[in-house]
């Protein structure tokens, strides 16, 4: 018979001043295969490859972690996922968020959604309705008639659709036809003529529009600012789409501003919360070079206050940081 193996404590011990020595002991530990999925949205936005990158940067930081990146129909969809605890951080807009905590039925949230907690407020996305150029398009009142295709039902974009829309007086049934499709498939019906416009709530640079540009001639039509307030949430704030952002757009683009949260929810642990948003910050390189649209996520504006309560391992974070 085998003889037992005998561990003397004084060797474990010994062990865990080798640790500490290296500084292994400070950095945040989970127990092993502690499982993280970060849901993001479709492939052809800015969540995804943004949310492939943080994954990334979640394993490398937080021992102990293994992550999956699901691609989704973003913001309603992710808030929901959240609740029912079928994924530990995601990708929303917050106006999505605010909607979500509130129990709109109409926004996609049949109740309150009480689990959610903001990891951090990111960078913005902004609200760009690109039309064919030889569609006519160069206004909002100019798309009355026109065939449009304004998100998946019920997502983000969708949402900022019917309050854009609707604050320029415009309601669905002022379209002739409206199509309910996640970005790459709204450009391929407007390559093959079969819309005139997309709308896409998104980082600037996105690859669909960038697509879009580089295969037909287009146009960004304005929001203007009187439109932004009128859709009467502080989640919309003016901003612009820069010239050059996309292939023939020559001039500056004023537009509707959203700010994009990460959030988790309440049964994610504390120490769990508080790696995910160390990997957020201490990786921004790589989630810069991951889309462009990364650029926006500053720290000193990450702790802002958010539609529902910051969870506790961020609010460690950001006091470490001097900014809670």
């Amino acid at each position: 018979m085998a003889r037992p193996i005998l561990i003397d404590r004084r060797d474990i011990l010994a062990a865990g001043a080798g640790l500490a020595a290296f500084g292994l002991m400070g950095a945040p530990r989970l127990k092993a295969e502690t499982f993280v999925n970060v849901l993001t949205g479709g492939t052809s936005g800015a969540y995804y490859p943004i949310g492939v990158a943080l994954a990334a940067a979640i394993e490398k930081t937080v021992a102990g972690v293994k992550t999956s990146v699901q691609a989704t129909k973003a913001s309603v969809e992710n808030l929901n996922l959240l609740q029912k605890g079928q994924g530990e951080i995601g990708f929303t807009l917050a106006d999505a968020a605010s909607q979500a905590v509130a129990g709109v039925e109409d926004a996609g949230f049949k109740v309150k959604l009480d689990k959610l907690r903001l990891i951090a407020a990111i960078y913005s996305n902004y609200v760009q309705i690109v039309a064919s150029a030889e569609s006519g398009v160069k206004t909002l009142a100019d798309l009355k008639g026109k065939r449009i295709s304004v998100g998946a039902p019920k997502s983000g974009t969708e949402l900022n659709a019917r309050a854009i829309l609707g604050a320029a007086g415009l309601t669905y049934g002022d379209f002739a036809k409206v199509e309910y499709l996640a970005f790459a498939e709204s450009v391929d019906l407007m390559k093959n003529r079969q819309i005139d416009v997309t709308l896409q709530s998104a980082g600037l640079g996105v690859g669909s529009i960038k697509d879009l540009a580089a295969s037909i001639a287009i146009t960004v039509v304005p929001v203007p600012a009187d439109i932004v307030a009128k859709v009467g949430d502080a989640a919309y704030q003016p901003g612009e789409i820069p010239a050059g952002t996309y292939t023939g757009q020559d001039a500056a683009v004023p537009t509707a501003s959203i700010r994009n949260l990460l959030v988790s929810h309440a049964d994610v642990a504390d120490d769990l919360a508080y790696g995910m948003t160390k990997a957020l910050y201490d990786n921004l390189d790589a989630l810069v070079a991951a889309h462009a649209a990364a650029k926006g996520i500053k720290l000193e504006a990450s702790a802002a206050k958010g539609p529902m309560p910051l969870h506790p391992g961020a609010l460690r974070f950001f006091k470490e940081k001097g900014l809670a």
